[in-house]
């Protein structure tokens, strides 16, 4: 069972990692290119419009952006269902088991729902 101290410890880590989480966001909100090329994020690498590359490099960076932002918002929903657990009292349980999950797995992974074990099942 954890301590309240061990609780405020991973609580504030949460609060950090949603922090991180919302920056990452938000660096994420589409491909920028700072070159001064207003109509267009990547600029045009040859003095072919429409050049093959030009269109390969803009799909590949939405592309990018697009799986960092996604990977950041379920990495925020994490973030918030820990501190509601923590806030029901529930967190630190498996939500398979009912077991206590060890405080060194949540310092690792505070967002952890199960022991280690079960996750495998």
């Amino acid at each position: 069972m954890l301590t309240d101290a061990q609780i405020n410890e991973l609580k504030n880590q949460l609060e950090e990692m949603k922090d991180e989480a919302y920056k990452e966001l938000n660096n994420h909100d589409g491909y920028r290119n700072t070159e001064g090329y207003p109509n267009n994020s990547v600029g045009e690498l040859s003095s072919v419009d429409n050049h093959p590359g030009d269109l390969g490099t803009e799909k590949f960076e939405r592309e990018k952006d697009y799986t960092l932002n996604e990977h950041a918002k379920e990495q925020i929903q994490e973030i918030e269902a820990a501190l509601g657990r923590i806030e029901k009292g529930t967190y630190g349980y498996s939500e398979k088991s009912g077991k206590p999950i060890p405080y060194e797995r949540l310092q690792a992974m505070p967002t952890a729902r199960y022991l280690v074990e079960e996750e495998k099942e």
